[in-house]
């Protein structure tokens, strides 16, 4: 489960300062997608960046399964991020010399899990999000979606418990951003993954489990009413 609770984020604002997140709380059960949008600048990319642990809130706690992120030290905050939670990109963010495979094994190098099993793992996750013919591809000779979804595999290279998204169709043409989408939920669902989408694409709803606005500093709906 992800859940935030309280979360107040404060920014300058001229002479004055401004809650761009206001008491805000949000609880996310596994295997549950919900997606949140809002007007550029009312604190979405914000609020992604509270909810994996790369900002620390001004005040509220954000806990990811049983773990309090407020009661960590920065190196069990970083190593909760890297174990628990995987993000999507809006433009996938690849390393341009890095093949789709070698994008999914940084993952495990990083911690040093760079093993036989993690080596196994990254061809797997790309065969399954639709890749079998491009592990050896670097990013300049992947389509659009092809970049997307090595992004959504690596996300899943640690096996996380909670699934972070920022616009990931957002450079995409209606097609291939509706499989984007489709493979996005289908993924979290099947893991399990408690699962926040930032989206103006009110066209996947559908996909999705809950949806909110991000207005004033907190979040508005639910159901699953046009964005």
């Amino acid at each position: 489960m992800l859940e935030l609770a309280g979360i107040t984020v404060t920014i300058p604002d001229g002479e004055d300062t401004l809650d761009i997140l206001d008491r805000l709380s949000l609880s996310v059960a596994p295997g549950e997608v919900v997606t949140i949008s809002g007007r550029s600048g009312s604190g979405k990319s914000t609020l992604l960046a509270v909810a994996g642990l790369l900002r620390t809130p001004d005040a509220g706690t954000v806990t990811v399964g049983d773990q309090p992120a407020s009661e960590l030290s920065d190196a069990a905050r970083t190593r909760l991020r890297r174990e628990q939670i995987g993000i999507v990109y809006q433009s996938a963010e690849l390393f341009p010399s890095l093949t789709a495979v070698q994008q999914l094994e940084l993952v495990a190098d990083v911690d040093n899990r760079l093993d036989a099993a993690a080596r196994a793992r990254a061809r797997r996750l790309l065969d399954e999000v639709g890749l079998e013919r491009r592990h050896d591809s670097r990013p300049g000779k992947l389509s659009g979606g092809e970049r997307q979804r090595v992004g959504i595999a690596r996300a899943l290279m640690n096996e996380p418990s909670v699934l972070l998204a920022d616009e990931p169709t957002a450079s995409l043409d209606p097609e291939r951003g509706r499989e984007v989408m489709e493979l996005l939920t289908g993924e979290a669902r099947g893991r399990g993954l408690a699962t926040v989408i930032v989206s103006h694409d009110p066209s996947h709803l559908d996909l999705c489990d809950r949806a909110f606005r991000l207005e004033g500093g907190g979040l508005e709906g639910g159901g699953l009413e046009q964005l």
